[in-house]
């Protein structure tokens, strides 16, 4: 079971060549995609930014939103944790723990400063491609 952070998830939307692109369809053919109502209320948010319009690319959101709901795996985390030390990031936290994920996929700072969290991988887009025998290139 794999978590994407919504960095990533939305960095999948622009362009469909690109590592976290790449890095979710990997997920998505291989693993299971664990997903709660959270990640993908912070998701949807994002990709109705203004200023990310120009960025994302409107068939690989719809893509995107639409294989998520079909081939992840819904959960609803129902224990608190306050480890992360952005807050907003605390909800992937929960959620690997309510799925049960080996691996939280992120590019951000705050997340990566915790691997390994509670046996935890937190992997890089790149890192977790290399894992699993697909490269980065």
């Amino acid at each position: 079971m794999i978590v994407f952070d919504a960095t990533t998830l939305v960095s999948a939307t622009f362009r469909r060549q690109g590592v976290p692109a790449r890095a979710v369809r990997q997920a998505l053919q291989s693993d299971r995609v664990a997903i709660s109502e959270a990640v993908l209320a912070e998701l949807l948010d994002v990709l109705d930014r203004p200023r990310l319009a120009r960025f994302v690319d409107p068939e690989l959101r719809a893509e995107l939103v639409g294989q998520l709901d079909a081939l992840g795996v819904f959960f609803t985390p129902t224990e608190t944790v306050t480890d992360c030390r952005d807050a907003k990031d605390d909800k992937y936290l929960e959620l690997a723990l309510a799925a049960g994920a080996g691996v939280i996929v992120s590019g951000d700072a705050d997340l990566l400063v915790l691997h390994p969290w509670r046996g935890v991988r937190i992997l890089r887009p790149v890192e977790y491609l290399t894992e699993t025998g697909v490269g980065a290139g």
